[in-house]
């Protein structure tokens, strides 16, 4: 009976945290207008294939080899279970809640404020990294976590896809292949990290303490550092 009600506490908690980051979204970044994306106008002349050629590459270098902030976010993910099959799912979610906000932010939906996207994005990695002290196997809830970071993560992604523009006639293939970039980037990571570590050691006793601890508790330190640095001094 106590196990049950600690479990719906639990999937309350997730939920509401979820909710909440969605509150804190839409509060903090006020609704506008689909036709206020930034248009690339250099780019109006290239062909759908170009287009998508060059927006996918955008997408997968946002995560290799300039996300080393999102690369730590997804090593989080992996060394807790090294599992591929789990960690992919948790990336895939991640990867449909970024899109959310990406789509949201880059058509101006929502306009994320970089004073405050940064250091969440910082905090979530911590989260991830002291989670992975704390508890020993992964649990259902963590995708719901993963999720509510992932929308989070989508207006960090949103800078820089503001920046580079949009073409103006095929402006949903460019937003749809900058996604599969940066998915591709996750998984080059996820299965970087597999075929070096999650291979070998996965099914050892000590995995946990000499390789879940010792550099979960480095990401965590990096990310306190990050975490402090774009708070005050971003």
């Amino acid at each position: 009976m106590k196990n049950k009600i600690k479990k719906s506490c639990k999937k309350k908690k997730c939920i509401s945290t979820l909710f909440s980051v969605l509150f804190v979204l839409f509060l903090f970044f006020p609704l506008s207008d689909l036709s206020a994306h930034v248009v690339n106008y250099e780019l109006t002349s290239l062909s759908k294939a170009e287009t998508g050629w060059i927006y996918l590459q955008m997408g997968y270098t946002h995560i290799l080899p300039l996300g080393f902030d999102h690369v730590l976010f997804i090593l989080g993910l992996f060394f807790l279970n090294p599992g591929l099959q789990s960690v992919i799912w948790q990336a895939t979610a991640f990867t449909v809640a970024h899109s959310i906000t990406l789509g949201l932010a880059v058509f101006g939906f929502i306009h994320p404020v970089g004073t405050i996207i940064e250091p969440i994005i910082a905090l979530s990695i911590l989260y991830i990294a002291i989670e992975n002290i704390l508890i020993k196997e992964l649990k259902w809830w963590r995708i719901l976590i993963v999720f509510a970071f992932g929308l989070i993560h989508g207006c960090g992604f949103a800078s820089a896809l503001t920046e580079a523009g949009l073409p103006e006639k095929n402006y949903l293939l460019a937003l749809l292949t900058f996604n599969l970039g940066v998915e591709l980037g996750q998984i080059a990571v996820i299965l970087a990290a597999w075929l070096l570590i999650g291979k070998w050691f996965s099914d050892k006793i000590w995995y946990q303490s000499r390789i879940v601890f010792p550099l979960s508790g480095v990401i965590g330190c990096v990310a306190l550092y990050w975490t402090i640095e774009r708070a005050f001094f971003y």
